[in-house]
C-alpha cells in the first residue's frame, strides 16, 4: 500500500476525525472506503463504456437476419466492381 500526502482544509479535517470516530475507525480507513466508493461509481474506462453496455444487445433478435446477406441484397443493383 502506498502513503500519499494530501492538503484538507481544518474543516474537512475535523469532519473526517469526527465520522472516524463515529464509526470507531481511522481517519485513513475512513479516506480509503470514500476512495473506493468514488471509483466504484465512475466508469473504468468513459471512452469504451458505451461500448460494453451495448454488446450483443441485439443478439437474441430473429428478425434481423444475416448482416452480410443484408449488405448483398441491398448490393445486387450495383455494377461489380471490376465491370467498372
Amino acid at each position: 500500500m502506498t502513503r500519499i500526502l494530501a492538503d484538507l482544509p481544518d474543516e474537512d479535517i475535523r469532519w473526517l476525525d469526527a465520522r472516524a470516530a463515529t464509526q470507531g475507525k481511522s481517519r485513513a480507513s475512513v479516506l480509503r472506503e470514500a476512495v473506493a466508493r468514488f471509483k466504484a461509481q465512475s466508469p473504468a474506462d468513459d471512452r469504451k463504456d458505451w461500448i460494453e453496455r451495448g454488446y450483443g444487445y441485439w443478439a437474441d433478435r430473429l428478425d434481423i437476419g444475416d448482416g452480410v446477406e443484408y449488405q448483398r441484397a441491398i448490393r445486387e443493383d450495383r455494377t461489380p466492381y471490376e465491370d467498372l
